[in-house]
């Protein structure tokens, strides 16, 4: 099993840059999970294998959470499927609930980019809960080249602007 969760900062003047540091762990007894108590990811597989799309996307949902824990919510509901939202229901200190969209994009696409008409689908969904939207986009990429996958063991890119709220006035 390997393990994601060493990091080393980089920034730049416009974007927020990331680099991150994958490293191998010692063995787990577990198959491919999402460990939402220490925010870690492990999968079994060879030293090369790029990441897959799942994959990508679970690593962006850990730098959310993180950030999500960070800011002090409460994480009432996760779910870490691809197209299945939201991934993180949360609640904060005043019993606000919060449904967050974690997107991840392999970069230079913009990761704060978002389908406006599914959105409004998505806000009214949230209104009808008396939930807020949180969005957060992550931009994933191989510092090697744009067109390189990310590879396990080996650093990558990421861009993360932070959690955008998102107007609940729906149009």
């Amino acid at each position: 099993m390997v393990k994601y969760n060493k990091e080393c900062f980089i920034a730049s003047k416009n974007r927020h840059l990331i680099r991150k540091y994958l490293h191998q762990a010692l063995p787990l007894q577990t198959q491919s999970l999402l460990d939402l108590n220490r925010f870690s990811f492990t999968r079994e597989m060879n030293m090369s294998t790029a990441l897959t799309k799942q994959e990508l996307h679970n690593l962006a949902m850990n730098h959310v959470g993180k950030d999500l824990e960070a800011r002090g919510f409460e994480f009432v509901a996760i779910n870490s499927k691809l197209k299945k939202h939201p991934q993180f229901v949360c609640i904060d200190k005043n019993s606000q609930y919060f449904f967050v969209i974690v997107r991840a994009v392999l970069l230079p696409d913009n990761p704060n980019n978002f389908d406006v008409v599914w959105m409004e689908t998505f806000k009214k969904h949230a209104f009808d809960k008396d939930a807020k939207v949180l969005y957060a986009g992550v931009g994933l990429g191989n510092p090697k080249g744009e067109e390189l996958p990310i590879y396990l063991n080996e650093e990558y890119l990421i861009e993360y602007n932070g959690i955008q709220v998102l107007d609940m006035n729906l149009n």
